[in-house]
């Protein structure tokens, strides 16, 4: 990212502190909760029925259901954007890694450290990496990346 993209302190202020912003949170949590869902209902058939291990299983499902998502939020969220979709995705992938660090390394420490069930601690785990992706996105992705909401005034 050249400097020119890159998003100033006050342009990125105004992004999240906006009527769009909060379109796109709205948009964004109906998306997320789809696909998060559905990777949670993939994690417990691999992980019961398949015998795959508990992270194992957690990072595969966050990566399909993260790839799911970008087709979502590339269609719906970010509706009308500029970027080319392998470049738009190239920045959601850069973003997910990050998500999947939040993901896996709070996971493992709920299963490792706590008698909350695996599915539970994956459900608290997503409320923080969700919330940390969205704004990456959002500063980073969403600015000049996935373009404005359709029918959404970039006006606060």
């Amino acid at each position: 990212m050249t400097a020119e993209e890159a998003p100033s302190e006050d342009g990125w202020k105004a992004r999240l502190w906006s009527r769009k912003a909060a379109v796109m949170l709205g948009r964004n949590t109906v998306v997320s909760t789809l696909a998060f869902l559905l990777g949670l209902g993939l994690l417990w058939v691999l992980v019961e029925y398949a015998g795959i291990d508990k992270l194992i299983g957690a990072a595969v499902t966050f990566l399909l259901a993260n790839s799911l998502q970008y087709v979502l939020a590339r269609t719906w969220i970010f509706r009308g954007t500029d970027r080319e979709v392998m470049s738009g995705y190239g920045f959601f992938l850069f973003n997910a890694a990050v998500g999947l660090g939040i993901t896996v390394g709070l996971f493992a420490v709920f299963i490792h450290f706590t008698n909350i069930h695996y599915l539970g601690a994956r459900v608290l785990v997503s409320v923080v990496a969700g919330l940390v992706m969205f704004l990456l996105n959002a500063v980073f992705t969403g600015s000049g990346g996935f373009g404005s909401p359709s029918g959404v005034s970039s006006k606060s």
